[in-house]
């Protein structure tokens, strides 16, 4: 658990500094959501985004 509130913390502090702060956030939730239930819900909420994204450019890219 301690790692993912660590992976949490850097990628924060990497979106102000130059990193992958999105991917350590990702990471770190994603190893938080395995014993919290906020960690789950917001890890849930943003593969749903990224799946959304993700459909909306298949799109784009299949109409070229």
């Amino acid at each position: 658990m301690v790692v993912g509130f660590v992976l949490l913390l850097l990628g924060l502090i990497m979106m102000v500094t130059p990193g992958p702060g999105l991917l350590f956030i990702f990471f770190g939730l994603s190893i938080l959501a395995l014993e919290i239930e906020w960690a789950r819900e917001l890890n849930k909420q943003g593969m749903q985004g990224l799946e959304r994204i993700v459909a909306k450019l298949k799109n784009i890219f299949r109409k070229k």
